[in-house]
């Protein structure tokens, strides 16, 4: 599952941005543009519909790309992406294919049905691979269903201890290869990918001071690394000037995905083009013998923790809190530590924590409703009742 920004906080990051291409000395440049008027949200405790949780995949040293025999299969691997399946996916699924198809096999089974297996097995399929996605369910019930569907690469990748130049170098390459990718999903029926304005709305001026980690290691920095035209420079607005009164307001464009209908687009487009689908709950290593293809990629995602007892797997809980659609809601939001994306199937919101830890080693899938009301309490105070002083 994908959160809104970075659990830093967006501030930082795109303050960061701004200093880029500065030079010694140079006025920190200004923008003459009138602040938009945002459409108010209609969110209240009453209009949410449902509320889902799901375990994102985390690995300390980074996604498994390795390959390794097992028996008289060899498998691929290709999962524990964070919080960033969806943003890594095309990237990612490159490395799995090139791997797969070294084989010299050309019929190839994917493991999985999520943001990972629907990518692996559409680029294998444009490698010429005749492809089986075996998985115990189907979009719209898999974990990547339950993401809030936002492009955001960096989002827990990795302990900045295992982010080495070469590390860096290969995330950098998934980052642009999928963004690229992504764009050939713009402007299609159904509307699975679009851009939209994302706004960071804070009571202090600049980015928040970085949260207590209490002694837990640090996150790769890798926003860092992300060139302008991935994350486009903000532009902010100055207090007073816009319908959030004497708040600091930053907008920033991002990558949107509105993930039933890329879903479903997906899976049109491998079953279009000769994919097969076989519903099989895996439980053991020893019931991949069972695949009569000899060329397996592993896209479990955190399922890969009780299929093959990869410990370094550790669970970080996400819940997004959905509320009806709203038409003229079209653009996301963020204020103290809740986010909000306005999908076209709902409007999601997302309690995002203090710091990258929140939710971290927390396995539990029962919706929290304190949470979920939090949420839109926070999100709901930016628009007061008219007449209010905010």
């Amino acid at each position: 599952m994908h959160r809104l920004v970075r659990r830093r906080d967006f501030l930082k990051g795109a303050a960061a941005l701004v200093a880029v291409g500065a030079v010694d000395g140079c006025r920190r440049p200004t923008y003459s543009e009138p602040a938009p008027h945002l459409a108010a949200l209609r969110i209240s405790v009453d209009r949410i519909t449902r509320i889902t949780v799901c375990t994102r995949p985390f690995r300390a040293q980074g996604p498994r790309t390795d390959v390794e025999k097992l028996g008289e299969k060899t498998m691929v691997h290709n999962y524990g992406h964070g919080g960033s399946g969806w943003s890594l996916s095309w990237g990612a699924g490159a490395i799995a294919t090139a791997s797969a198809m070294a084989t010299g096999e050309r019929d190839i089974a994917v493991i999985g049905c999520g943001a990972m297996g629907l990518t692996t097995a559409r680029q294998l399929q444009r490698a010429g691979a005749r492809v089986t996605i075996y998985a115990r369910e189907l979009p719209p019930n898999v974990r990547s269903s339950w993401a809030t569907g936002l492009y955001t690469p960096d989002s827990r990748i990795a302990l900045e201890e295992h982010a080495t130049p070469e590390f860096k170098k290969t995330w950098a390459q998934m980052s642009r290869q999928s963004y690229e990718m992504f764009q050939s999903f713009l402007g299609i029926a159904g509307t699975p990918v679009e851009f939209i304005d994302q706004y960071s709305v804070s009571d202090d001026p600049g980015p928040r001071p970085e949260s207590d980690l209490g002694g837990r290691p640090k996150f790769a920095e890798l926003q860092r690394e992300m060139t302008p035209d991935l994350m486009p420079r903000p532009v902010e607005f100055e207090p007073g000037s816009h319908q959030f009164g004497r708040r600091y307001l930053r907008r920033n464009s991002q990558l949107m995905f509105n993930i039933s209908s890329y879903s479903r687009v997906l899976l049109e487009d491998f079953t279009g083009n000769g994919g097969t689908l076989q519903i099989v709950d895996f439980k053991t290593p020893a019931d991949l013998a069972r695949v009569k293809e000899k060329t397996l990629v592993n896209c479990t995602g955190y399922g890969a923790r009780a299929l093959l007892g990869d410990m370094s797997v550790t669970p970080v809980r996400g819940q997004i809190t959905r509320l009806i659609s709203q038409a003229d809601a079209t653009y996301g939001l963020r204020y103290k530590d809740t986010s909000f994306v306005p999908r076209r199937d709902g409007l999601l919101l997302q309690v995002t924590g203090e710091n990258d830890y929140y939710g971290f080693g927390d396995e539990t899938t029962v919706a929290d409703r304190a949470e979920a009301e939090h949420a839109v309490t926070t999100i709901a105070s930016l628009f007061p009742a008219p007449g209010a002083i905010s």
